[in-house]
């Protein structure tokens, strides 16, 4: 019979994790909370706030804060709780082991791929002390195949210590409209292009501003798009400025919507009302947003790169998002068939039952265990 591990996990992200680095951390403790998998599962938080304001030198502070629970204060936890394990979901685990292995969780290798866009402080903190860290810790979480392959390519980790684990639709997401749920907003048309998440620049959403007016040129003009997040919170990250000025240039305010952040009943809603759902992100991790289309029976296009089409398999329709011309032509394509439509509605219903929370957790607690026997 095997061992009943204690495992730790540092939950203090929760206090300043956004989009689908929050979603991941509180499912992943709603699976552990139900069900510890024969494991004795511990959570890690400071009693201390955290400051996510706008004022530099508080942010200078809440780094070094950061860095003082990090290293400090949670491996004294860790070690007073007799952990084996400590898994930590932010890029960062202890560099300094007190009886426990640690096992860090990298998203992706955006660090890497996009320094203009990060933080100076916290791009030199990662790629000595949180590399340094994650190479001496028996194994990485990481969610795709694709985000395994970078990371390699960018730190020189051995790969069979980076371990892909897919994600799962978040449950508020994948939740079904409230029957007696009346929105305060009306969307431009009754039919309409979705898009979910955060407004960065990656996410590409310029050209699908473009390819929206190619559309419309064409003679779609019963259908609106939709713009569901908020921008992001990261000056070198956010490209909400650009979209506005995009929608303008096209003259398109009438016709696209940007709700900005959207409770849990109107997500649902734009899912369930939305007549397909276009992703023309220029690099994922993952990708969340395909499974929660799929959820809804949202016909689903993605790009032809990084993560996507192994999220979505054969249940996406693929376009190359640097072409203008061939997002709009995949949405036409979209909007005329019907027989491709409902193909990849009944495909994206078998390529969901691929993914659970409990799935993922059954695959970390097998990381574990193989961690804790690894020499």
């Amino acid at each position: 019979m095997n061992k009943s591990l204690i495992i730790g996990i540092d939950v203090r992200d929760l206090k300043i994790a956004k989009t689908g680095a929050k979603t991941y951390l509180e499912e992943i403790l709603n699976e552990f909370k139900s069900d510890g998998h024969g494991c004795e599962i511990k959570f890690f938080d400071s009693s201390l706030p955290v400051y996510t304001g706008p004022n530099k030198f508080l942010k200078l502070i809440e780094h070094v804060r950061y860095f003082f629970w990090k290293q400090l204060v949670l491996p004294i936890k860790a070690y007073a709780n007799n952990c084996d394990l400590l898994f930590c979901t932010d890029y960062f685990v202890p560099y300094i082991h007190l009886g426990y292995k640690p096992i860090p969780m990298f998203y992706d290798a955006f660090f890497y791929e996009y320094p203009e866009q990060c933080n100076p402080l916290w791009l030199k903190m990662f790629k000595t002390l949180g590399v340094s860290a994650a190479k001496r810790a028996p194994y990485i979480i990481t969610l795709s195949e694709y985000s395994k392959t970078r990371l390699v390519h960018f730190t020189g980790i051995d790969p069979d210590k980076i371990i892909p684990i897919h994600l799962a639709p978040k449950k508020t997401a994948a939740k079904k409209t409230d029957p007696d749920f009346i929105p305060s907003f009306k969307t431009p048309t009754s039919k309409f292009i979705l898009h979910v998440g955060v407004l960065e620049k990656r996410k590409n959403l310029v050209r699908l501003v473009e390819a929206f007016k190619l559309l419309r040129d064409k003679g779609h003009t019963d259908y609106s798009l939709v713009f569901v997040g908020q921008p992001s919170s990261k000056d070198e990250m956010d490209g909400s400025a650009e979209l506005v000025a995009a929608i303008q240039r096209e003259n398109l305010e009438d016709f696209v919507m940007m709700s900005g952040y959207a409770s849990d009943d109107e997500l649902a809603y734009f899912y369930k009302y939305a007549s397909l759902y276009v992703f023309p992100s220029l690099n994922e991790g993952f990708g969340l947003p395909v499974l929660e289309a799929f959820h809804h029976q949202l016909p689903v296009l993605v790009s032809d790169n990084t993560c996507l089409p192994e999220v979505g398999g054969d249940a996406v329709l693929c376009f190359d998002p640097f072409n203008v011309e061939d997002i709009s032509k995949k949405m036409s394509a979209l909007i005329e068939d019907n027989k491709l439509r409902s193909e990849l509605i009944r495909k994206g219903n078998e390529r969901l039952k691929l993914f659970s929370w409990e799935k993922n957790a059954e695959e970390l607690i097998k990381t574990f265990r193989a961690a804790i026997n690894k020499n």
